[in-house]
């Protein structure tokens, strides 16, 4: 054997896996179709966000959390149905124990630390028992998405020093070779170098040929976001028509290649039509790669409207239920929305999700941290509101829609019409009291401190013209996560369509629907994709060294 273990995939899960196996003493090869400039993949650009249960940040905050609460919640938003679900609950039922237990003190031992104000994502469908998070459990890691990969990334480069680990990059795996029914390693081509900086798309030149044989291997390659053609065929009819136009926002190279590889060798797929998709993309004016789109982190106040203007119903308000906005923006015939909302809106609820949109959480610079909470707009947000192509600013109505319908080239919104639409909602902030769902959700959201201090802004009218100017913001369709994949045992061991384990064969990640083939089931509760990676890929990586 040329190693113990041969590691598919130098993302986040694929990181963890490595440094847990060279830390038992194996030796590793880290094999990664991009350059070394792309270690951490997608988990680098990210946010950062971590779901936590009854953590110490929560009850700072006043936040009672309990793992039978976040069962609850999770339990309601998987809406678990299937035969095929019998390994997903199982996973699910152990992330929640480890979220609730043991995840947070592993993370601070490695040196990773949490900004203090909890989030509230995912606010759910209205439903007690339905989908949605109950409490805030949205925990942002102080340096984003690079401060979460750093601890990992050091360990694998600790294991290199020791020799341990070997990185070899620009080694794209197309098969995975079996011997005698047992997968012993993996074959492919040699990719010529290319130092295009991270994110941005290589060249795919062939210089020769690779294998390597070893004990086992661990697919952690991601999902099929990059790929919107295989996003299309995978489109579940429950979600509606598939839009015709979206944004990336990931690159291309996530291409779903080593999922039809691995079912090749003889592993399972599951679920494949389940699927996350944020309804609230932004062209990214300053692209890394082709297509970019960026996600609005959107507080709860913002007038969300369909392609004609109309008001989208109850639960469908900003940052409540995804896939439920995104399966009723389908059924309108257009691919893209619109939020109506107020310079006073924008100023304190609007942030932007990555790693590169947030340079003071990412620098992890106090004082430009504390400047969220002074008036005025993060310098990213007002960025695009400047240079943006989706990004409308007007001092009245008429004009706002003027520029609406001129950036979409057709005559789809009404002044009238939406005028009606707007007063009505103002007229409803007049009391105390108040029929009007969305605005008795945000008066609650402020009942939450964390909100209240940096998220949510004080009820006021969208006509008032001291809160304005009027901005209005097209909203695109935004691939990002694959909620099925290969389906594994608690021991991330990949399965064949018997209900076998794959001879030689883990997986761990968004290949894996981040633990069994899709934890999530149909839904996610936000901050659940980094720590599915995360302990998915201290799973297989401990599995897989005890299996040595």
């Amino acid at each position: 054997m040329d190693t113990d273990v041969v590691v598919v995939g130098a993302g986040l899960a694929g990181l963890v896996a490595t440094a847990e196996l060279a830390d038992a003493g194996k030796r590793v090869v880290l094999v990664e179709q991009e350059g070394e400039q792309s270690l951490g993949g997608q988990a680098f650009w990210s946010f950062g966000g971590l779901f936590l249960v009854d953590s110490p940040e929560q009850r700072r905050m006043g936040i009672r959390d309990s793992l039978e609460l976040a069962t609850q919640d999770w339990m309601g938003s998987a809406a678990f149905d299937r035969e095929e679900d019998l390994w997903p609950r199982r996973w699910a039922e152990a992330y929640l124990n480890f979220a609730a237990g043991e995840k947070r003190s592993w993370l601070h031992q490695q040196g990773h630390r949490l900004f203090p104000v909890v989030g509230w994502a995912e606010r759910g469908d209205g439903r007690a028992d339905g989908h949605g998070n109950s409490v805030p459990r949205f925990h942002i890691t102080w340096g984003t998405g690079p401060g979460l990969v750093e601890p990992f990334l050091r360990r694998v480069r600790e294991g290199v020093a020791r020799g341990r680990v070997t990185l070899a990059f620009r080694r794209r795996v197309d098969e995975l070779v079996i011997t005698t029914g047992t997968v012993t390693g993996v074959r492919g081509r040699v990719l010529a170098p290319d130092d295009a900086p991270r994110g941005r798309a290589t060249n795919r030149d062939e210089l020769g040929d690779f294998e390597i044989t070893a004990q086992a291997v661990i697919v952690t390659s991601g999902g099929i976001g990059g790929d919107h053609d295989l996003v299309r065929r995978v489109w579940p009819e429950r979600l509606g028509t598939p839009p015709a136009r979206m944004v990336a926002g990931v690159p291309a190279h996530v291409d779903g290649r080593m999922l039809q590889i691995t079912q090749e060798a003889g592993g399972r797929l599951i679920n494949p039509d389940r699927m996350w998709h944020y309804t609230e993309g932004l062209r990214n004016w300053d692209p890394i790669w082709e297509n970019h789109g960026i996600r609005i982190l959107p507080g709860p106040s913002s007038l969300w409207l369909d392609a004609r203007g109309r008001r989208l119903p109850a639960p469908y308000f900003p940052g409540f239920d995804t896939l439920g906005t995104l399966r009723h923006l389908m059924a309108t015939g257009y691919d893209y929305s619109w939020f109506v909302l107020t310079q006073k809106i924008i100023e304190k609820e609007f942030a932007l999700s990555g790693s590169e949109q947030n340079p003071d959480l990412t620098g992890k610079d106090v004082r430009q941290v504390l400047g969220r909470v002074r008036p005025g707009a993060p310098g990213p947000v007002e960025a695009f509101k400047r240079h943006g192509e989706d990004f409308i600013v007007a001092t009245g109505l008429g004009e706002l829609v003027r520029k609406m319908n001129a950036l979409v080239d057709d005559d789809l919104i009404e002044e009238a019409s939406l005028r009606r639409i707007i007063v009505a909602r103002d007229n409803e902030l007049d009391n105390a009291f108040t029929k009007d769902a969305q605005v008795t959700a945000l008066r609650g959201a402020r009942n939450y401190r964390g909100d209240k201090l940096i998220r949510v802004a004080s009820p006021h009218k969208i006509l008032d013209p001291k809160a304005g100017p009027l901005i209005a913001v097209r909203l695109n369709i935004l691939t990002r996560k694959t909620l099925g994949g290969l389906e594994t045992d608690l021991s991330a061991r990949v399965l064949t369509e018997g209900g076998e384990t794959l001879p030689g064969v883990f997986a761990a990640g968004e290949v894996a629907g981040f633990g069994g083939g899709g934890m999530h089931g149909y839904n996610s509760l936000e901050g659940t994709f980094l720590g599915g990676c995360l302990f998915s890929g201290r799973t297989a990586g401990r599995a897989a060294a005890a299996a040595l």
